[in-house]
């Protein structure tokens, strides 16, 4: 039989009803380069996987790393004994007599995965020993352990590469060792080399000659293909999958948790003990924890994963969720949101405007949407906390244009006074003019002053001028900006938008010029 990649569906029976989940962020993970989680964070870390996202297993340490490691290992362990989860919590352990299970006994643990030689070039050439003098060594401390009250489960440290060069000696290991009480036999694709085929097929094999053995499979990601490996490993039989937070691990990292969650759920009709609800928000505590930033285009966990950006989605959500999958935000307790840019329609800003409560006219919104579209076009990042700015520009906006601003060119330095040379049309006579200030925008004014005179036109004093971004704004945000000024009968109070904040001044200040202007022709 030839691994296919999709044969769950023709025999659904051979797939196991229920797959566990092993997280390995704390160990496997915190072998990311540049990641070292203090002990207060690992015992955060292993709360939330266990209480919040219900992970069957974690691997929270190697043990023998530091007096420090063995201290984060025990409040973990000590929390987990309260809370009736110590027998999750395991420990990677090494083959060196009694000094690995002293230091998890003393840390509290009960659980020992115990790193041996998967492959006979890590045992001779390592290790320099044969296959039977490390099997001997093996079976001396899985007996000590037992004695001491652990549980064991075993590593064959580069299972893939050994497997595919000498699997006489994978098989001769398992021969030796296999009926010495260890719990689980856990396969780890160490360098992430296999395919989804060769995974089907070795853990097949491996299953076929050793019945009644429980095999773990612990995939890397170095060929991006450890997803689908996990895929493979479910159906040759495994029913337990080792996996990290955020596909921490070295090199390419591990496998998505959250990934292969909801693939087993989507796509292979398997359960998981995982509670997807909380899924981001452990993600956001890793993220901050581990200082590795989660891509925005990750499945499930990334920013933008369930942001729509073309109108023609938008548009199919509005007339019958065209463009929604099983893969609702809703689902993991996120939201969908509509990108706004130069790709927008009118269903992207109808739905952003939605959000706010807001009621546009078919003109308005057409308005907003030109200047949504117009923004997105100049390489302006715009969201939804920028939406209020640009409908509160429209709606105060009379579309006036008896001076257009052609061109503004700012020239500002630490310790000199900003120049600018300014360019406006004003009634369909173009103008230019220089301008010197104590900032870009004093200098504007300069400018500008010298180019009214010729036509008559007093700026009118300056009563405030504020500035705002919205709320939690980032580098790049709209800036708004509203200057009141002098007039009879009552103050102008004119306001522009732009991710500039002294080009939104300018803009609100040809806004009141314009209506001054406008009023002076009436």
């Amino acid at each position: 039989m030839v691994y296919s990649g999709i044969n769950h569906q023709q025999n659904p029976g051979a797939l196991p009803s229920y797959v566990a989940l092993m997280d390995t962020t704390l160990r496997d993970g915190e072998q990311t380069q540049g990641v070292a989680f203090t002990a207060g964070e690992k015992l955060n870390i292993a709360q939330a996987l266990l209480e919040s996202l219900n992970v069957d297993r974690i691997e929270v340490a190697s043990a023998r790393v530091s007096a420090g490691e063995q201290e984060a290992v025990r409040a973990i362990t000590t929390w987990a004994a309260e809370h009736g989860y110590l027998e999750r919590v395991e420990v990677l352990g090494f083959v060196d007599g009694k000094h690995t299970v002293d230091w998890i006994v003393a840390a509290g643990g009960k659980v020992l995965n115990l790193l041996t030689k998967g492959s006979e070039k890590h045992c001779h050439n390592q290790l320099g020993k044969t296959l039977e003098q490390h099997a001997a060594d093996i079976r001396e401390v899985v007996r000590y352990a037992q004695e001491q009250g652990l549980r064991v489960n075993a590593y064959l440290e580069d299972w893939s590469n050994g497997y595919r060069d000498n699997k006489d000696y994978v098989f001769g290991l398992m021969r030796l060792i296999g009926d010495s009480g260890i719990d689980h036999f856990m396969l780890p694709d160490t360098l992430g080399v296999l395919s989804p085929a060769e995974v089907f097929v070795s853990m097949r094999d491996m299953r076929e000659n050793f019945p009644g053995k429980k095999f773990d499979f612990h995939p890397h990601n170095d060929y991006g293909l450890a997803s689908a490996n996990c895929m493979a490993a479910v159906e040759a039989g495994i029913d337990t999958l080792h996996c990290t937070m955020n596909c921490l691990g070295e090199r390419a990292g591990n496998v998505s948790l959250a990934e292969v969650a909801v693939v087993l759920k989507d796509k292979m009709g398997i359960r998981t003990a995982i509670e997807e609800t909380h899924l981001a928000s452990v993600s956001k505590m890793v993220e901050r924890f581990s200082g590795k930033w989660v891509a925005a285009n990750q499945p499930i966990l990334g920013a933008d994963v369930f942001t729509q950006t073309a109108g023609i989605h938008a548009d199919g959500d509005v007339k019958g969720g065209l463009y929604v999958t099983q893969l609702t935000p809703e689902r993991f307790d996120r939201k969908r949101t509509y990108a706004l840019g130069k790709l927008s329609g009118k269903a992207s800003v109808v739905k952003n405007i939605e959000e706010l409560g807001i009621t546009l006219s078919p003109d308005n919104l057409k308005k907003v949407l030109a200047r949504v579209v117009a923004l997105g076009d100049s390489k302006e990042t715009i969201t939804a906390d920028d939406l209020p700015f640009i409908i509160a520009d429209v709606l105060e906006s009379n579309d006036y244009q008896h001076i257009r601003l052609i061109e503004c060119q700012i020239n500002s330095n630490l310790n000199h006074n900003s120049e600018v040379a300014l360019q406006v049309e004003i009634n369909g006579r173009q103008y230019s003019e220089q301008g010197e200030g104590n900032g870009g925008y004093d200098a504007f004014i300069d400018a500008l002053g010298k180019i009214l005179v010729t036509i008559g036109f007093e700026l009118p004093e300056l009563l405030d001028y504020s500035v705002r971004i919205p709320k939690g704004g980032k580098p790049g945000a709209l800036t708004e900006c509203t200057i009141t000024w002098a007039s009879q009968p009552r103050n102008l109070r004119a306001r522009g938008v732009h991710a500039n904040q002294v080009y939104a001044a300018i803009l609100a200040t040809l806004r009141m010029i314009n209506t001054r202007l406008h009023g002076l022709q009436q």
